[in-house]
């Protein structure tokens, strides 16, 4: 049996003659629906999809808190602070240099 016949032998739709094809006005209105739509799922998803900064990055952004401070925003971007910086961290040693603390915290990663 070919497609034709296939469709000749169906049964008559139950919907009225206008509801079976699509004018210019409804296939419009359906295109603009599914750009909103579009639009919506982006803006829900582009939170989650915008790029954080480095670890590098937020490192260096540490640079104008004291010294303390900074060591502990240092252990909240790594996860732990090294082991070379721990006694700096409780005021057992004095705390080092930006440059060194940012070598120290580079290395751990």
């Amino acid at each position: 049996m070919t497609p034709d016949e296939l469709i000749a032998a169906l049964a008559p739709s139950r919907l009225p003659p206008a509801l079976l094809g699509l004018d210019r006005g409804e296939a419009l209105a359906l295109f603009g629906l599914g750009l909103l739509a579009g639009l919506a799922i982006h803006a829900l998803i582009s939170p989650l999809l915008a790029r954080r900064p480095s670890r590098r990055a937020q490192i260096r952004a540490t640079r104008g808190l004291e010294g303390e401070e900074r060591l502990l925003a240092i252990a909240r971007i790594l996860g732990r602070l090294p082991k070379s910086l721990r006694p700096a961290a409780y005021g057992a040693a004095p705390v080092p240099p930006d440059a060194q603390i940012e070598r120290l915290a580079r290395d751990r990663e």
